[in-house]
């Protein structure tokens, strides 16, 4: 178990290396890593967690990252998408918004048992944690090895997964902003939380 002294700060035996050891650790980490990311993204994840991301700083990368070049794949797979449709999502919004360069994937029944949830950036920065129920977990921002490791499973599991077409339910909440009068959006509209401000 990492030490207060030793969170987010680089290990002896890795200088790129952090420990991270609570959700605040991992809110950082994926900022940090997302900044590093040129041109992909990919990221495995249960069920997008709001603690992560739902924070607006990791939104406002990815945002800049997909208006600031035009060839930037962002690539989701969702264990468990229901979750996230209930409750709402920063980056979901942002993604349908930006669905040129962002596509979720619902995975396929035979890997969602994997526990881990991960965020490659390109082929050399990684955010990891072996047990998406924990915040325990490493970043490295220079460990093409790992990185590499982790995005060949990443995009086994992409190959067998279909999109998750549950996501389409945020366009009808959209769509109900500009059409309040429709009474059966707006019904829908009332049973899933409205879009974050801003």
């Amino acid at each position: 178990m990492a030490t207060p002294e030793s969170r987010l700060h680089p290990t002896n035996r890795h200088a790129t290396r952090q420990v991270l050891a609570s959700v605040e650790d991992v809110r950082e980490a994926m900022v940090e890593v997302a900044r590093h990311a040129d041109r992909r993204l990919a990221i495995l994840t249960q069920d997008l967690e709001s603690e992560v991301f739902d924070h607006r700083p990791f939104v406002d990368v990815v945002k800049h990252l997909c208006l600031a070049r035009s060839f930037v794949r962002v690539r989701v797979i969702v264990s468990n998408p229901y979750r996230t449709l209930r409750d709402g999502n920063r980056f979901v919004y942002l993604g349908r918004r930006l669905s040129s360069f962002v596509e979720f994937r619902h995975a396929h029944e035979n890997y969602r048992h994997h526990q881990e949830a991960f965020m490659v950036a390109d082929e050399s920065a990684i955010v990891f944690r072996a047990d998406a129920d924990r915040w325990e977990g490493i970043a490295d921002t220079a460990e093409p090895a790992i990185a590499k490791r982790y995005l060949n499973v990443f995009d086994e599991i992409w190959g067998a997964s279909a999109p998750a077409q549950e996501f389409r339910q945020i366009m009808v909440l959209a769509a109900t902003k500009q059409s309040p009068a429709r009474g059966s959006l707006s019904a829908c509209a009332r049973a899933t939380r409205r879009e974050p401000p801003g």
